[in-house]
């Protein structure tokens, strides 16, 4: 059955978009942020397909064969790391991608483990792929999906050159703010359910205290919560944030514990419904977290 309707989808002819119109290259992205990353690079030039649904938790995502079948009809398969789209390789073992542009947009970032020590990339232990959440970080990855497609396809390539530059521009202003923001505040901690926020807090000075690790699905021990709750308590942290695609039970008992308020810290794995209510966006999302860390970091009590 699997058979069949993978290669039923195969057989199906991407679309033209006119009598004499070239095809328009066919770009399957995994997650929001490589599809966001990926349409700020291409505007209009190619058709660019988002795998994993908004509101859908990505960590533990499996593609269907639909999904499969995408990805085997696409030009270009574009994804964000090997620690994060961990069904990446067994999948590509199933399917045909002898014509397949393949792009890990984090593949020249020396990524960190879980405690925020740089590690070696390769196999090994596992590494935090959160690197999105940088604004500087995301740059890089913008640049590996723009010389990716100006490898595949070269008619397009200024174009792609000119977009990437002018997205890079914005993220490098969100950058400014976010060190305009950050550099003057008074507090430099801040607790979050999962740990997310590594490369952000080492961007711009912060730690990170993260109650579980980097899956948001790992609970911490009972001892691993008092222990939390004692150095909570310690340095007054009224804020416990939590993201909004998960549930708050983790970071609800912290705060109950402590008496403290949760807040949503948006990792962007994925729209809200709520994002996409009020029409944000990648840039828009990370002002509104840097506008829920403001409240830790300078002890804004609404």
């Amino acid at each position: 059955m699997f058979l069949l309707i993978l290669t039923g989808c195969s057989s199906e002819a991407p679309q033209k978009n006119g009598e004499n119109s070239p095809r328009k290259l066919e770009i399957v992205t995994t997650f929001y942020p490589m599809y966001y990353f990926t349409k700020q690079v291409v505007g209009n030039t190619a058709n660019v397909t988002q795998l994993i649904p908004n509101g859908v938790e990505p960590h533990d995502w499996e593609p269907t064969a639909r999904d499969m079948a995408k990805m085997q009809d696409a030009d270009v398969f574009i994804y964000n790391s090997r620690y994060f789209e961990t069904w990446k390789e067994k999948v590509f073992q199933s399917i045909d991608t002898s014509h397949l542009k393949v792009v890990e947009a984090a593949s020249k970032i020396k990524l960190m483990d879980a405690n925020g020590q740089e590690m070696e990339n390769g196999p090994g232990a596992s590494k935090d792929p959160h690197v999105w959440l940088s604004p500087v970080l995301a740059q890089q990855e913008v640049d590996q999906i723009a010389i990716a497609l100006k490898q595949k396809d070269p008619k397009h390539s200024a174009q792609y050159e000119k977009n990437a530059e002018a997205f890079k521009a914005k993220l490098n202003n969100l950058d400014q703010l976010f060190k305009e923001t950050i550099n003057k505040a008074p507090r430099k901690e801040f607790v979050t359910q999962h740990a997310a926020f590594g490369y952000l807090a080492r961007q711009y000075g912060l730690k990170q205290i993260a109650i579980a690790g980097l899956s948001p699905d790992v609970e911490p021990t009972l001892g691993k919560l008092a222990e939390l709750a004692k150095l909570t308590k310690k340095k007054h942290i009224d804020i416990i944030y939590f993201e909004g695609l998960t549930s708050s039970k983790v970071a609800s008992t912290l705060a109950n514990e402590i008496g403290a308020k949760t807040e949503v810290l948006n990792p962007l794995e994925g729209l809200t419904a709520d994002d996409k209510k009020h029409g944000l966006d990648y840039l828009g999302v990370m002002k509104k977290n840097l506008k829920a860390l403001k409240k830790t970091l300078y002890q804004i009590n609404n």
